[in-house]
């Protein structure tokens, strides 16, 4: 009679089972895009690959890993940069469950994409989440702490391509920048909620593969970026239309 490692089946259950479509339970957001649609990682992207590391270093807080992965997945939304909503689905930060987001394209402008992320893998040390269609990133992002001497360093790592030619185009003219400083920003606001005075962030970029997968340019029929883009142009025209329409059942 053969007896299962412990070990063997917590990590097994740590992973999400596979999924044809996604489906959420969370609730607030005003409005799901991801519900239906299937996963995109790296290998379904466009763009060139990277892989970001974002590392913070815990100095002079007696804290162990477990207990800074417990708080971030607790208060996940809590310490990400102003104007950004995540909304947790009923079972929180566990293996299978799909969170909705709302991302402002551009920091203090009120527009924002909606999208979410589906947690492919959780246990008491590290988190990963993978994007959906519609993301402007296909990505795995990996949150998690380990120790480094006596001392405990926390780290956010993604292997992402943009999702379609009009994500990368943004990321070439300074989106990419913007996502490291949201990635920056979140770090920092973790440690300090952890009792850290003066984080300090350091972040390593690699560029994994500079090819970019045209066979995948399709993408660009969910694209958030495209989408936004054509809803800001056609705007005003909607203006006019629902004031048109508003104005036509006058008295007479």
């Amino acid at each position: 009679m053969s007896v299962t490692d412990p070990r063997t089946r917590r990590d097994r259950d740590a992973w999400a089972r596979p999924v044809d479509r996604l489906a959420t339970t969370a609730t607030g957001a005003g409005l799901d895009t991801v519900t239906g649609r299937r996963v995109a990682g790296p290998v379904q992207g466009f763009g060139q690959l990277w892989q970001k590391t974002f590392r913070v270093r815990l100095d002079g807080i007696q804290i162990n890993p477990e207990e800074v992965v417990s708080r971030w997945k607790e208060a996940f939304p809590t310490f990400w940069p102003r104007g950004n909503r995540f909304y947790a689905p009923l079972a929180g930060i566990a293996p299978g469950e799909v969170a909705l987001l709302e991302i402002q394209a551009v920091p203090g402008a009120p527009l924002r994409m909606s999208t979410g992320v589906l947690v492919i893998y959780a246990d008491a040390e590290s988190f990963t989440f993978m994007t959906p269609e519609g993301h402007a990133l296909s990505a795995w992002l990996t949150f998690s702490a380990h120790r480094d001497g006596d001392v405990t360093v926390v780290q956010a790592q993604a292997l992402e391509r943009t999702s379609d030619p009009f994500v990368e185009l943004s990321y070439m003219l300074g989106a990419n920048r913007m996502n490291d400083r949201f990635w920056e920003a979140t770090l920092a606001n973790l440690a300090r909620t952890l009792g850290v005075a003066a984080p300090v962030v350091e972040k390593a970029t690699v560029c994994v593969d500079r090819r970019r997968q045209w066979r995948h340019a399709r993408n660009l029929r969910h694209s958030p970026a495209l989408g936004m883009a054509i809803g800001t142009l056609t705007a005003p025209a909607r203006w006019f239309r629902r004031r048109g329409a508003g104005g036509s059942g006058g008295s007479v």
